[in-house]
């Protein structure tokens, strides 16, 4: 292995080492005056039994965030093997994010993309500052689970399988 780098001040050095660790992706969604919100995130992570919390990271640049921030209740879906479409519908700059994803709404304003393997109800708990993001804590107030689906992985700027 050859000697470790000084700490990188190129951003797209670093966007390939973070690249190295695989992920799942989740879609963080709400409707807003009766239209579906959401944005994707791959900064998804369990963190806390007691209480019921998770977190995910949104880039302080993000122009979607600010209208989700504001809804009492966000959707969380984890998206499966072969959403890859559905991700980067989320992720669009411009455009219907949501043309031809098929999503459900849930009480309190909240929104489920279909197929994902797990839906959580979910309400902020707190914000805490991360650099040139947020790191954003949700407390969990009701889920449904289907660990039998395969996850859609995110790993070297691409979509990938699970070995089965």
């Amino acid at each position: 292995m050859s000697p470790l780098v000084a700490t990188p001040t190129d951003p797209a050095v670093l966007r390939q080492a973070f690249g190295c660790f695989p992920s799942g992706v989740t879609a963080l969604c709400a409707l807003r005056s009766g239209t579906p919100v959401g944005m994707a995130a791959s900064t998804f992570t369990p963190v806390s039994l007691e209480p019921p919390l998770v977190s995910v990271c949104v880039q302080d640049t993000s122009s979607t965030w600010p209208k989700l921030r504001g809804q009492g209740r966000l959707g969380l879906s984890v998206l499966t093997e072969g959403q890859d479409l559905v991700c980067r519908s989320l992720a669009a700059k411009s455009g219907d994010r949501f043309a031809d994803v098929d999503w459900q709404a849930g009480e309190d304003d909240s929104v489920y993309i279909h197929g994902a393997n797990l839906w959580l109800d979910c309400s902020i708990h707190s914000e805490l500052p991360g650099g040139d993001h947020t790191i954003v804590l949700l407390e969990i107030h009701g889920l449904k689970a289907e660990p039998d689906r395969a996850p859609l992985v995110f790993h070297g700027s691409r979509f990938r399988r699970l070995a089965g």
